[in-house]
C-alpha cells in the first residue's frame, strides 16, 4: 500500500516509524515531515494547512490511505476532502472533529450524555466573565475554547489570577479567534491520565494507558506547553478502573456523538482526571496525543497499518492488539524559553549515539535540516523515548540518551514518570 501522513512532530515520526514495521506498506510519503521521518519515508514539503495540494498529490501519487496526525487540517475538514477524492483516510470528519477543536460543543456532548466532567461556564465578554470569576472563593481553570497547541488552559488557584488569564484569552486574544470564548470551569483534583482509543463508528479499542506532563517545570510547576513527557502504561488506572471509564466516558461519547449525527472514526482521546469521585473529563483531543504516542507505538507489537484500515472500513472488531509488557517513557527536550519565545537553528549532536542504546528511539519533534546538519526548528524539539522491565528501568534507560543529546539552551524535566513510580 501507499501511505501519505500528514505532519511535521514527534507523534508523526512514531506512527511513521511504526508504519514502516508493516509488510503491507509499500511506500510512505510524509508531508510535510521533518529529518526522522526523512528516515522512514519520503518527505514532501506541502504545508498540512494546505488541503487542496495535499488532495492533488495524494491523487497525483495513487495514495491508498491518507492518515492525517495534526489537530488543525482534521478540524478544517481534511477527512472530508479525502473522501470526497474517493481517497481512504484515518481520522474524525470536520464536524466530529469538533469534540476537540470546540470545547464548547465537547461540554454539550458530555452533557446531553450524563458524562462526568467540571462544572463550567461558557463566556464570550470579558466583563461577564470577570464578574463570575470574582465571585467564585474555589480555584477556577479557564480554557480558550478553541485549538491552542495544548497552550489554552491556565489552571488558577486564586480567583484573581483567573480573570487575567481571561483578560488575556478575550481582550489580548493571545490565541486568536481561538480565544473568542472562554470555558470557566471548576477544578479538579487528583492525576490526569491519557486514555487513547481507536473508534470505527461503532466499535471502541481502547489502547494502553498513558501519563501527560503538562506543565513545563518539575513537580507540574510552570506554564502549560504541548507535554514535556510521558510514560505507558499509567499504574494508576487498574483493570476495574479502565472498565469504568470505558462504560461511563468512551461508550457515553460514541454514542454521544452517533445521536449527534456525527459519526466518530479514528482515535479518540479523553484526557481525564483522576478525582476521588472518579474519573472526570478534562478534554478530548480528535488524534493521537503528543508525546503519549511516543511511548505507546513504542510498546505496540501488532501492525498499526492493519489496524488504521480497520478503523476506516468499521471491522475494528476483526483486530486484537498486541503489547510489549515492559513500560516505555518519553522525554521531552525543548527549546529554552518554550512556552514563549525561543531561538531556532541551533545544531544537535549525539541524537545517533543516543538511538543506538537498547531499547532507545529518539523521534524527532521541532528539528529541520540546516547546511546538511539537524537543527533545531520549534518548541518541543525532541521526543527520547526507551522501554525497561520497570518503569524505574526505562525513565533511566531513557535520560541516559537524553544526556548523550546536545544542543544550545536544551532543556527538559528530570521527574518524568516519578508519579508511576510512585504509584507502585
Amino acid at each position: 500500500m501507499k501511505v501519505l501522513l500528514i505532519g511535521n512532530g514527534g507523534r508523526e515520526h512514531a506512527i511513521a516509524w511504526k508504519l514502516t514495521q508493516s509488510p503491507r506498506l509499500k511506500q510512505l510519503f510524509i508531508a510535510p515531515g521533518n529529518p526522522g521521518t526523512a528516515q522512514c519515508g519520503t518527505n514532501a514539503q506541502i504545508p498540512v494547512d494546505d488541503i487542496d495540494r495535499l488532495v492533488a498529490f495524494a491523487k497525483d501519487q495513487r495514495i491508498d490511505l491518507a492518515v492525517i496526525g495534526p489537530e488543525d487540517p482534521l478540524a478544517a475538514g481534511i477527512v472530508d476532502a479525502f473522501e470526497a477524492a474517493g481517497i481512504k483516510a484515518f481520522g474524525p470528519s470536520g464536524a466530529a472533529a469538533q469534540i476537540e477543536a470546540d470545547k464548547a460543543f465537547s461540554k454539550q456532548i458530555m452533557r446531553a450524555s450524563s458524562i462526568p466532567t467540571a462544572e463550567s461556564r461558557l463566556f464570550d465578554n470579558f466583563e461577564d466573565a470577570k464578574a463570575y470569576i470574582a465571585s467564585r472563593d474555589e480555584p477556577v481553570v479557564i480554557k480558550a475554547t478553541g485549538l491552542a497547541k495544548g497552550k489554552g488552559v491556565f489552571v488558577c488557584d486564586d480567583p484573581s489570577d483567573g480573570i487575567l488569564a481571561a483578560e488575556r484569552i478575550l481582550c489580548e486574544k493571545i490565541f486568536g479567534a481561538a480565544g473568542a470564548k472562554i470555558l470557566v470551569e471548576d477544578k479538579l483534583l487528583g492525576q490526569e491520565v491519557s486514555i487513547l482509543a481507536f473508534v470505527d463508528g461503532r466499535n471502541i479499542y481502547v489502547m494502553e494507558s498513558a501519563q501527560d506532563h503538562k506543565p513545563i517545570g518539575d513537580n507540574d510547576t510552570g506554564d502549560n506547553t504541548g507535554g514535556m513527557g510521558a510514560y505507558s502504561p499509567a499504574p494508576i488506572v487498574t483493570d476495574k478502573l479502565m472498565d469504568q471509564i470505558v462504560r461511563e466516558i468512551l461508550v457515553p461519547t460514541v454514542d454521544g456523538l452517533n445521536r449527534y449525527g456525527t459519526p466518530y472514526r479514528g482515535v479518540l482521546y479523553a484526557g481525564l482526571m483522576m478525582t476521588q469521585g472518579g474519573p472526570r473529563v478534562l478534554e478530548y483531543n480528535a488524534r493521537f496525543g503528543d508525546p503519549e504516542t511516543q511511548p505507546i507505538l513504542m510498546r505496540l507489537k501488532s501492525d498499526l497499518l492493519e489496524v488504521l484500515l480497520a478503523v476506516c472500513d468499521g471491522r475494528l472488531d476483526e483486530i486484537t492488539l498486541e503489547w510489549d509488557p515492559r513500560p516505555a517513557v518519553c522525554v521531552v527536550m525543548a527549546s529554552q524559553g518554550y512556552p514563549g519565545k525561543y531561538e531556532k537553528g541551533k545544531p544537535i549532536t549525539g541524537i545517533e549515539q543516543a538511538d543506538q542504546l537498547p531499547g532507545v528511539k529518539v523521534f524527532h519533534a521541532g528539528t529541520d535540516r540546516i547546511d546538511g546538519r539537524v537543527a533545531t526548528s520549534g518548541g518541543r524539539v525532541l521526543g527520547v523515548t526507551a522501554l525497561g522491565t520497570t518503569i524505574a528501568e526505562a525513565k533511566a534507560n531513557a535520560y541516559e540518551a537524553v544526556g548523550m543529546i546536545r544542543y544550545d539552551g536544551a532543556c527538559f524535566r528530570r521527574d518524568i514518570a516519578d508519579k508511576a513510580i510512585q504509584n507502585l
